[in-house]
This record gives C-alpha cells, structure tokens and sequence, in this order.
C-alpha cells in the first residue's frame, strides 16, 4: 500500500474477512474486508472502491486499526448535544402544563406546543423549534392527549339545570 502500511498484523485477511461475517455492523464489516484486501496486496485505490469507499477513507481506516485493532472500526457516537433548558426550567415547564393556561395572560384556554413555545421564549429567553417543545413534554412524560375544551366562560349550573329539564327519549 503506497504511502501507508498496516502495522498491526496480529490478524490475516482470512481471520479479518471471518470476523467481518460475525459482526452485526455492516459498516465496520465493509472496513475489515477493505483491509484483508490491502493485506492480500491489493492497491489501496482498489480495495477502496470494492468496498465502497474513498482510498483516502481507506487510509483513515487504516490509521484506526493499527492504532485500535478491529475494535476501532466501528463507528462512534459523538457528543450529544446538551439540553436547551435547565432542569429548573423543565419543572416550571411541567408546572406549567399541569396548572393549564391563563386566558387573561396565555389568551388560550388549552396549551398547543405553539403556545408554548412562545411562553418559553419570553419566559427563559430560549427559543424552541414547535418539535423542540413536543420533546421536551415528552421527556417530561406529557403525551399529546387533551381533554375536551371547555369555555371559560361556560356555565356548570345552567347545564345542569339544562340537562334535567330536557326530556327523556
């Protein structure tokens, strides 16, 4: 292999193309087979191509193995990404939810992801996408269920006294 070469030799291509059969990563099976390639003597531009790769990509690989083995391979999870509220916020959030909106304040009579989305904004300063907020309900454990609304100005006792003047069917 021009330009690189495999140091770690503690597999052949035979037991590297076996390993590449036992393993449930496809992509890290693809990487094995190109390097039992290059240790059969195939150029590097060609073990890359039947693998599906870039021979600079291959090289990168390489570099993986010899310093990690078969182990270094497969691919790695980066960093997430840390979350857009604090803790403290997520439970004013859930609050919030719990307590139902202020008409006077909100001007709704039952919460959308919309709405909420708007009151985190003035509220923390953060801005969420409308999907951003339905995930940070769901990592609250709220689900999209919603009660039937009901007029704030509605009136219990006159349905009530509608309900039992109407006649029976």
């Amino acid at each position: 292999m021009a330009g690189i070469t495999i140091t770690r030799v503690d597999l052949t291509a035979v037991e590297l193309r076996r390993a590449s059969g036992k393993t449930k990563d496809a992509r890290a099976a693809r990487r094995m087979l190109a390097i039992a390639l290059v240790l059969e003597g195939v150029d590097r531009t060609t073990a890359a191509e039947a693998c599906g790769m870039d021979r600079q990509t291959l090289r990168d690989w390489v570099h993986r193995d010899n310093a990690e083995g078969l182990a270094g391979l497969v691919n790695r999870k980066g960093p997430h990404r840390p979350r857009r509220l604090v803790p403290e916020q997520m439970a004013e959030l859930a609050a919030w939810v719990e307590a139902g909106p202020d008409p006077a304040r909100d001007g709704v009579v039952r919460w959308r992801r919309r709405d909420l989305q708007t009151r985190i904004a003035t509220e923390f300063g953060v801005d969420l996408h409308e999907r951003s907020v339905g995930k940070q309900l769901a990592a609250l454990g709220f689900r999209r269920l919603s009660v039937r609304p009901q007029h704030p100005k509605s009136d219990p006792e006159a349905q009530a006294a509608f309900k039992k003047t109407s006649p029976k069917r």
